[in-house]
């Protein structure tokens, strides 16, 4: 199955071929496993296969990582090329340029205590699509301010001039919420907005809140970068950004050049640029939080670009911090099926959906490669197996050697301690599983993290 690439077969043949050639270690066949796209799920811990983990401090050709040059030079490279090239895609060299302008300030939002900005980024000339961007800053600072940036899942609202406070979406909230709660506060009235803004509704960020611990926020949405839209008819999604970036008569991206998340990512870097050239933002102290497939976005986004001060993952599962060897909730196989998100990966993924043991590399060494910047795993503790917030316990775990190999701490657990609800667990690198559902942030355990790393105010 080295060489398997089926980003066009019918499900029911994705399947069979998937069950002819798994291993036991992944796909579990567990008596009366409920099927997502015709793949088994396993949700019961005692039915976990055993599995080992590729060692993180040692280097593919078998030589061992003993200090943070090694790490710095050799090891952490090999593993961004694989995850690269392998599973998110590389941007490939002809990705559009992007143009950006203010196109409106409120100098009062949120009760004048908020300078509002309306950007738009214009990717590949002034004609192109748009990246829309609302950011926040405090109305009376003296300095530049660290911004958390949170990428959504709804339409930001409407911008047609200088526009009162308004809230700007949820940053990990699943798709239907943040379209709803987008579209009711776009509507309301001004006074109404603002209070929604500070309070955080529906999961969105407390910018009123943010603004007032010395925090900016800012905010766009995936669905101007790049599409997402499941079904084995509309993938693989190839319609903005993916679209400008395609060389003549290349019908598709590479197997190896960007999925849609890697897409998302690059439109996260993308406005980071824009933020080096604002006095009123500290583009040293960037943050970045998504939820669920935005988890995944934000946690290879950290990674792949070195200027992200800080990441806040939530529950971003497989294909993000989860261990993709753990055959609990769901796996590549499930990922990568036709009528499920293989335009969300680079095509060479679907190679380890039968076997991931065939990885070379497991997330452990994902999370490990964004040392020594701070990165918080927030996982959910209601509802929310099919993302495994253990296996990204356990990844955590298993990262935090090279978090201590460049002078920070991790997670000073050992797998067999255990979660619990509640509990922050780490320090650089650190994990918490929160009393909620899905992708649904604890605004207190964030601005605690942001607060004690990135010092608004200093």
């Amino acid at each position: 199955m080295k060489s398997s690439f089926f980003p066009s077969l019918p499900l029911a043949m994705f399947s069979a071929l998937l069950c002819a050639n798994h291993t036991p270690g992944q796909v579990a066949d567990v008596p009366n496993a409920r099927p997502i796209a015709g793949i088994p799920v396993n949700d019961v811990e005692a039915n976990v296969r055993p599995f080992t983990l590729p060692d993180l401090l040692t280097l593919s050709n078998g030589q061992p990582v003993k200090d943070a040059a090694r790490w710095v030079s050799q090891r952490r490279p090999e593993i961004v090329k694989f995850y690269e090239t392998q599973v998110y895609g590389r941007v490939p060299p002809n990705a559009p340029k992007v143009t950006w302008e203010v196109a409106s300030i409120d100098r009062s939002a949120l009760g004048g205590t908020a300078v509002l900005k309306h950007l738009v980024g214009h990717m590949g000339g002034l004609d192109g699509p748009t990246i829309k961007v609302t950011l926040y800053t405090p109305a009376h600072a003296t300095k530049p301010v660290p911004v958390l940036l949170g990428i959504q899942f709804g339409a930001l609202p409407a911008r047609r001039g200088p526009a009162p406070a308004n809230n700007p979406g949820p940053a990990g909230a699943a798709a239907p919420v943040a379209a709803s709660n987008s579209t009711a506060n776009a509507g309301a009235a001004p006074a109404a907005r603002a209070g929604a803004a500070g309070r955080g509704v529906g999961g969105g960020a407390p910018v009123a809140r943010l603004i007032e611990s010395g925090f900016g926020y800012a905010s766009l949405s995936k669905g101007d970068i790049e599409t997402d839209i499941e079904g084995p008819t509309l993938n693989p999604n190839v319609n903005i950004v993916r679209k400008l970036a395609l060389a003549p008569g290349q019908a598709a991206p590479a197997a190896d050049e960007w999925g849609a998340i890697a897409a998302w990512a690059w439109g996260i870097s993308r406005v980071v640029d824009y933020f080096e050239t604002d006095s009123d933002v500290d583009a040293m102290r960037v943050a970045i939080t998504g939820g669920s497939r935005l988890g995944k976005t934000v946690l290879w986004a950290g990674v792949n670009d070195p200027r992200i001060a800080l990441v806040i993952a939530c529950s971003s599962g497989s294909g993000g911090a989860k261990l993709a060897r753990r055959n609990y909730g769901e796996t590549i196989a499930h990922l990568v099926a036709p009528t499920r998100y293989p335009y969300q990966f680079a095509a060479n993924y679907q190679k380890y959906a039968a076997n991931p043991e065939e990885l070379p590399m497991d997330t452990h060494m994902l999370v490990a490669a964004m040392a020594p910047r701070p990165l918080l795993l927030h996982t959910a503790a209601h509802g929310d197996n099919w993302s495994d917030p253990k296996g990204e316990y356990l990844a955590g775990i298993a990262a935090t050697p090279a978090y201590e190999l460049l002078g920070k701490k991790g997670l000073d657990r050992t797998p067999q301690q255990g979660m619990v609800t509640g509990e922050f667990v780490g320090e650089d690198l650190a994990f918490y599983l929160n009393n909620g559902g899905h992708a649904a942030l604890n605004w207190d355990v964030a601005l605690q993290f942001l607060t004690k790393h990135l010092h608004p105010g200093s």
